[in-house]
């Protein structure tokens, strides 16, 4: 089957505090441990030189074996409080999911 990204963009809301920010990190990191479906997670702040980040300021990356896994990570217990938590933090998010592709020659 591979394996299947789910990519949140966001901007957090002005009166997010950058202690408040750290702590939802170390949260939405912690997922890993507590659901099942959700293998890996990363994050990072923009970089970008180009400034066409429309306000985004940070990335986070999970990794999943299929869709159906990101559909039961979506439904969790453990995601959906920490979801409760997060998402009033933000002022804009994009959330996409796709399988990565390789270009063929």
């Amino acid at each position: 089957m591979g394996e299947f990204k789910h990519i949140l963009v966001v901007k957090f809301r002005e009166d997010t505090t950058p202690q408040e920010i750290e702590s939802l990190i170390k949260g939405f990191a912690n997922l890993v441990s507590l659901v099942p479906t959700m293998k890996s997670f990363h994050w990072g702040k923009d970089l970008s030189t180009e400034n066409l980040h429309q306000g985004f300021t940070h990335v986070f990356e999970s990794t999943f074996d299929s869709l159906e896994g990101i559909a039961e990570y979506g439904a969790h217990p453990h995601h959906v409080e920490f979801a409760n938590i997060f998402v009033p933090k933000l002022e804009k998010v994009i959330v996409i999911d796709y399988k990565p592709a390789a270009v063929q020659p």
